[in-house]
């Protein structure tokens, strides 16, 4: 189940936005305390954030320039204005849409759809996850719960074959194999050392006992 951020003054207009997006199988969650906005969103953890422009205290824009700073999470503004202004500060600052109010339900639900159905190979394509593991192959990190942790390229290139045949048993031949068509020098004493290494950096973040050693056919992630 998707989740989103519904960030709008209006209470009247908030409850009828987490009324339609729950009936249409989303997870809500509203975000009420404006001045920490970006604390609130990090907090949810959503998929997709409805922001509203105008709000007591501060603005949506300066929301969104501020999580922009660190996430790269999906934004559809929404404001009552009608003129270009609005739309064009918004997207310059980040956001992937725009909708005016009062909004259509029926294209809102289109727009969030839309959305997700675009993002959705990219996402696949940077980060893969596995029994709470998230492997971001942008950044060469593994994160766990609210921990995280770099990783060397061929810490990182081990991790992702395994998590990528996932509750198969890999041959040592397989991964050198692997680790060679990533350009990277492996022999039997090298892999070995990347294994260890790699189950260290899991431990980091709280991740132990998913790489085990099947003596004489080779490794498997549980």
């Amino acid at each position: 189940m998707k989740k989103i951020v519904v960030i709008e003054d209006d209470k009247t207009l908030r409850r009828a936005l987490a009324g339609l997006l729950e009936e249409n199988g989303y997870q809500v969650f509203c975000v009420e305390d404006f001045l920490h906005a970006e604390e609130g969103i990090k907090e949810a953890e959503p998929d997709l954030v409805l922001l509203d422009i105008i709000l007591p205290g501060t603005n949506g824009q300066e929301i969104l320039r501020n999580l922009r700073k660190t996430s790269d999470l999906p934004v559809i503004m929404l404001t009552s204005k009608t003129g270009e202004t609005d739309e064009i500060l918004s997207m310059s600052y980040g956001a992937d849409d725009y909708m005016t109010k009062p909004y259509n339900p029926a294209l809102l639900l289109l727009k969030i759809e839309a959305l997700f159905r675009r993002i959705q190979p990219q996402r696949e394509k940077e980060e893969l996850e596995y029994a709470g593991m998230r492997l971001n192959l942008l950044r060469s990190t593994l994160a766990y719960e609210e921990r995280a942790v770099i990783l060397s390229k061929n810490e990182m290139s081990v991790l992702h074959y395994l998590m990528k045949h996932q509750g198969n048993i890999v041959s040592r031949d397989e991964l050198m194999d692997y680790l060679w068509d990533c350009n990277a020098f492996v022999d039997d004493n090298t892999l070995t050392v990347n294994i260890n290494r790699l189950r260290k950096r899991m431990e980091e973040v709280g991740i132990s006992g998913r790489i085990e050693t099947r003596r004489g056919q080779g490794y498997i992630l549980i």
